[in-house]
């Protein structure tokens, strides 16, 4: 047995936890060694008892363990583990990785450039809106949105993102084989055909459970440089997401909301206990020292209130947002009016609007109604 078998049966084995895989490490050098062992050995070790010895043992495991591979590969999963080149760096810098990834789709460059967009299943109407806005920002900026398929701020963040034509990782709190919740299945196909990717640490057809979600979410937080929270009760999931962030030294961001508003009082104490208020995603870039996406230096992005139409000519403009500028010069319009000139789809149009706002080209007032800053 390969160490890179080894990872994947000791993943399936239950019990096996972060504590107890290093406890095993630590004492037979490999993970391939730890099935070398005898159950006398084995239990010998602390923290591992009988029932996992008898496990570790067993005469099935080489049965079990390619039945794993057999369904892996026709469900078209990847299955990274420590022992492969690509294993994500950034899982290998927490207290405990997860000893398999299992990936559908490509799974892009992690860590810096990815932000967690995370909240309430039940968000407002404004937690959508502000959802939409900041995952637009985001995109636009060249970032790459992590959260967790869920319902609501996961599932808008997933959306818009590939909407916007940018690229996003759902990460599950169950086996690939068993997407929850199921109404998110086509949103997962959308997420891997856009170019990202949908992955779990669990086996192929792990249910999900209470316990599953919380591990999920500290691989969230791993995978993002920031996090953010758009709503969230005090109870809810998201705080764990932003509370294993900043134990993992990542940035925490929060979006504040209204004070009688239930889903506000997770973000307002985020920010009382030093996540930084965040209004527009402007409010992430100036935490970090560059511009994903963006070949212009950071002080031709900024511009001030008081741009005129001249400044705009500094930026490299994409023909489609030229000839929003161009449409803009004379008067302002509504979303509905520029899809209406441009004969330009909805999300594409809404990705190089949100790029022009993000570069302080365009505005945008109450009815997506859109003007040139002047």
């Amino acid at each position: 047995m390969t160490d890179r078998e080894a990872y994947i049966l000791l993943n399936m084995i239950s019990g096996i936890g972060a504590a107890r895989f290093r406890a095993l490490q630590e004492e037979f050098g490999s993970p391939s060694a730890i099935f070398e062992q005898t159950i006398n050995r084995l239990v010998a070790v602390k923290g591992i008892n009988q029932k996992i010895a008898e496990d570790l043992t067993s005469p099935g495991n080489p049965a079990r363990l390619q039945r794993e591979l057999d369904l892996a590969d026709k469900g078209g999963t990847q299955i990274i583990t420590p022992a492969d080149p690509d294993y994500p760096e950034c899982l290998n810098h927490i207290y405990d990785p997860p000893l398999c990834l299992y990936c559908r789709g490509t799974l892009p460059e992690l860590g810096d450039g990815c932000v967690a967009v995370v909240g309430s299943r039940r968000p407002s109407r404004y937690g959508r809106k502000m959802t939409e806005l900041l995952t637009g920002q985001a995109v636009a900026a060249g970032w790459k949105i992590i959260s967790g398929l869920a319902y609501g701020v996961d599932a808008v963040a997933h959306k818009t993102a590939v909407d916007c034509g940018g690229i996003t990782v759902a990460v599950l709190g169950g086996g690939l084989m068993r997407v929850h919740p199921q109404d998110n299945i086509p949103l997962a196909r959308s997420i891997v055909d856009s170019g990202g990717a949908v992955v779990s640490e669990f086996p192929m057809e792990y249910p999900v459970n209470r316990q599953s979600f919380p591990r999920r979410n500290r691989i969230v937080a791993a995978m993002s440089a920031a996090t953010l929270v758009v709503e969230a009760g005090l109870n809810s999931g998201a705080l764990i997401t932003a509370d294993l962030a900043a134990e993992q030294g990542r940035s925490v961001f929060a979006v504040p909301g209204q004070v009688d508003n239930e889903l506000a009082r997770g973000c307002h104490k985020l920010i009382r206990q030093g996540a930084k208020l965040t209004e527009n995603f402007e409010d992430i870039l100036d935490d970090f020292e560059f511009l994903p996406g963006f070949s212009q230096p950071v002080e031709q992005l900024s511009l001030g209130l008081d741009a005129t139409i001249s400044d705009h000519t500094t930026i490299q403009l994409d023909p489609l947002e030229q000839r929003i500028v161009g449409l803009l010069e004379s008067e302002e319009k509504t979303f509905d009016n520029l899809v209406a000139e441009l004969e330009s789809g909805a999300s594409e149009l809404m990705a190089a609007l949100m790029k022009l706002e993000l570069q302080m080209v365009v505005s945008q007032s109450p009815g997506r109604l859109y003007s040139l800053r002047r």
